[in-house]
């Protein structure tokens, strides 16, 4: 909510465990691909975010309902009562909407879709999901706002993008598993959360080969083959990386609870440049990870690139440990303009960074300062609160509704490792 704050003071190393959630980034996409087939799913690992609930909505106006049976349990049940419509009231809100575009093309032919929003980080267009999805026999028709989309049966084609976009990606496969023949999609995004999607599809009796490499093939089946299914949502790579560079300004030893090593493998690297220690435990799905940080973090030079690269949501985090590194190190953004928005915010924490276009320059001190900010986006405010751990004094974090969409419980997780962080109506 907006009338609430979160406060952090400085309290010392960290220490304990923490369990990493299901990802947000996939538990959404799998949350619209219940709309491929009738009968009950269940998921489980599934985050308590904001955005699980507001999909949820979405999918319940479209005719998917969903009932969360435990605290990391859904139960989403598809009638095969559907109305191929996402009203823009509900669109507007979460820009994983567009993952409904693919299953509803594939399924039923025609779609009804207002363009989506979510965080407000620049431009993201949709026209590779659209050039991928006309290659297969689609047409577009973009009217006030909404695009209306018909196909009266989806056939195979060879799509290569220029770009491994995730979410062109995504479409097109929950597309391509209803469609005549067989899709070929090159240079597709590698993302863990991709192939956990494609986990899910082939669980509910979809034929894709090639799953976690950069060329994915999908023999079509017959419309209505596909059956309900369960599934655990994959680890959330991006509240793992929050929890190491939590650790990573504060002190300590951590154990973080189902983080996968090898969804995060360049990433650790840097984060082991920079001085952290990290080791991992166990393999898979029962993998867990345990990090060190004492003394001072050493600066390095990041860019941010698609998947095995550094993600562009880790970029907050990694430029939030450089500002209480020893020496300089340059952010480079390659994937999306606009990024830099929450350098202002860490500058108002007593940062030395500058921002210019697709860069930032950020100069280490050797200690920030505590003061009221405001969380642009998800991952940026997460990046304030971690920020808040190595400043001097008070920090308070407003816009805790942007945090909300994408971490489950930040400040009870971080509190049980010994932060001393709560949550706070607006004064």
């Amino acid at each position: 909510m907006d009338d609430e704050r979160i406060l952090i003071r400085r309290a010392g190393p960290l220490q304990g465990e923490v369990v990493i959630p299901g990802a947000k980034n996939s538990v959404l996409k799998l949350m619209a691909a219940t709309l491929l087939a009738d009968g009950e799913f269940t998921l489980t690992n599934v985050p308590a975010i904001a955005d699980v609930g507001i999909m949820a909505e979405l999918l319940e106006a479209i005719g998917v309902r969903s009932e969360r049976v435990a605290p990391d349990q859904l139960r989403m049940v598809n009638s095969g009562n559907i109305n191929p419509v996402a009203p823009y009231e509900l669109v507007e809100r979460i820009r994983a909407s567009i993952n409904v575009l693919g299953p509803l093309l594939g399924r039923f032919g025609r779609v009804s879709l207002s363009l989506p929003g979510g965080d407000d980080f620049g431009s993201r267009p949709i026209d590779m999901h659209l050039h991928g999805l006309e290659a297969m026999g689609a047409t577009f028709e973009l009217r006030h706002g909404v695009v209306e989309a018909t196909a009266e049966r989806l056939h195979g084609a060879d799509i290569t993008f220029e770009f491994p976009s995730v979410g062109a990606t995504e479409n097109i496969l929950t597309a391509a598993v209803y469609a005549k023949g067989t899709t070929v999609i090159d240079n597709a995004a590698r993302e863990p959360e991709i192939a956990d999607l494609c986990n899910f599809l082939v669980s509910m009796g979809a034929h894709i080969e090639g799953i976690g490499s950069s060329t994915l093939t999908v023999h079509g089946v017959e419309r209505g083959e596909l059956h309900a299914t369960q599934h655990a949502v994959v680890p959330d790579r991006i509240q793992a990386a929050t929890y190491l560079a939590a650790v990573a300004v504060s002190g300590g030893e951590v154990v973080l609870r189902g983080a996968r090593a090898d969804h995060m493998d360049m990433l650790l690297r840097r984060f082991h440049d920079m001085g952290l220690t990290i080791t991992s435990i166990g393999a898979g799905a029962e993998s867990s990870l345990a990090v060190w940080s004492h003394g001072q973090l050493r600066s390095i030079d990041v860019a941010t690139l698609p998947y095995p690269g550094i993600a562009t949501d880790y970029k907050p985090l990694i430029v939030t440990m450089l500002t209480v590194a020893d020496g300089v190190g340059i952010v480079t953004e390659n994937l999306y303009p606009g990024r830099f928005r929450y350098v202002e915010e860490l500058q108002r924490l007593g940062a030395d960074i500058r921002a210019d276009g697709h860069h930032a320059v950020v100069r280490g001190v050797r200690q920030l300062s505590g003061a009221p900010v405001r969380a642009p986006d998800i991952r940026a405010g997460a990046a304030l609160v971690v920020a808040g751990l190595a400043a001097d004094g008070e920090t308070s974090v407003a816009g805790v509704h942007h945090v909300d969409r994408g971490y489950d419980d930040l400040v009870g997780r971080l509190a049980a490792l010994g932060a001393d962080i709560e949550r706070v109506p607006a004064p």
